[in-house]
């Protein structure tokens, strides 16, 4: 599996749980502030769907809502993609139908 490099790497705030980083968005460069686990969620999408952090974000700010911010637009995506996964087919999948818990 290709991993992608991570291009949005920035020093994080102190004064705040959230992380910054930098990304290009259709071109143009602008910053998202998201949770750590947010990160490594968006991390893992873009390896699993063999995208870079920009074309994801592009993607993303391509299809939201004008009235929304790309982070909310993030999040909400994020959400959407890991719910799709757990659905009955999605876990199957997954291969995870057969696993006990």
């Amino acid at each position: 599996m290709q991993r992608y490099r991570d291009e949005t790497r920035t020093e994080p705030r102190t004064d705040s749980t959230l992380v910054s980083r930098n990304v290009t968005v259709r071109g143009r460069r602008t910053s998202l502030r998201l949770e750590p686990a947010m990160w490594d969620a968006f991390a893992e999408v873009c390896n699993r769907e063999t995208m870079t952090p920009s074309v994801l974000c592009s993607e993303i700010d391509r299809t939201r809502r004008p009235e929304g911010s790309l982070t909310a637009a993030v999040r909400v995506f994020l959400l959407a993609y890991f719910r799709e996964a757990a659905t009955e087919q999605g876990h199957r999948e997954a291969s995870h139908a057969s696993s006990s818990f």
